[in-house]
């Protein structure tokens, strides 16, 4: 009768910290319609699931970025939005990723099931773009896609990604393990959450050749009303690394 429980205890689990493809689906289904720049390409894991994508082409580029929203949004979302379609504009081929949602109301903690999907899209993602013709491929990533994109990376040293730009990476205090150019990017009003471990993930990048920390003076977490700057210095940072 115990050994019964457990296994219930397991799928009920199980259940409640799956990705919610009926909620990915609902995504698609709104934005999708409404896409103006780039083109939606639907990706396949290997449980058959089609997960969505944004792709835009940058001409003559050289370089794919893949693009990783935070909790429980969508690839066209705000800020994510910005950067797929501004860094498209300064010359790097863009591909948004549609990473697992969860239900409205998980806590963010819940989100760590979901660490092994996303690492398989994250591989997904990069094997287009190579397959694309893209020597290089790099990752731009926020809030608690950062932490999918650490553990991703960690867990994955041949991954095939070559720079990786973290925004608001939260209640994470090293990047070690994690052999490129790290951009760690915050702003000067962000999470406590982001901000507790500034300090610490400095020090981890002092001796990452290519790898810097900065700041944007007056920014949120989602960098409102300083996107342009946010843009830039991810540029910036892609430039020097690629």
């Amino acid at each position: 009768m115990r050994y019964l429980l457990m296994i219930l205890l397991v799928a009920v689990a199980n259940m409640v910290f799956a990705a919610d493809y009926v909620r990915e689906k609902k995504w698609a289904d709104e934005i999708t319609p409404g896409i103006v720049v780039g083109d939606p390409v639907y990706l396949e894991q290997k449980n058959h699931h089609k997960f969505l994508t944004l792709f835009t082409e940058a001409k003559d580029a050289k370089v794919g970025l893949i693009i990783v929203h935070g909790t429980g949004i969508h690839p066209d979302w705000g800020m994510i939005g910005t950067l797929r379609t501004q860094l498209a504009d300064e010359g790097y081929t863009t591909l948004s990723v549609q990473m697992p949602v969860l239900a409205v109301d998980a806590k963010s903690e819940a989100y760590k099931a979901t660490f092994k999907e996303a690492a398989e899209r994250l591989q997904v993602a990069v094997a287009f773009l190579k397959a694309k013709g893209y020597g290089k491929v790099a990752i731009v990533s926020h809030s608690m896609g950062s932490k999918m994109v650490q553990a991703f990376l960690v867990n994955n040293p041949d991954s095939g990604v070559s720079a990786w730009a973290a925004l608001g990476i939260s209640d994470v205090d090293s990047f070690a393990g994690i052999n490129m150019p790290v951009l760690d990017l915050y702003g000067v009003n962000d999470l406590p959450w982001v901000l507790k471990g500034v300090k610490k993930r400095g020090e981890s990048l002092k001796n990452k050749v290519g790898s810097t920390q900065l700041s944007v003076q007056k920014a949120d977490h989602f960098y409102t009303s300083h996107e342009a700057e946010m843009v830039n210095l991810v540029k910036t940072f892609m430039d020097n690394s690629l």
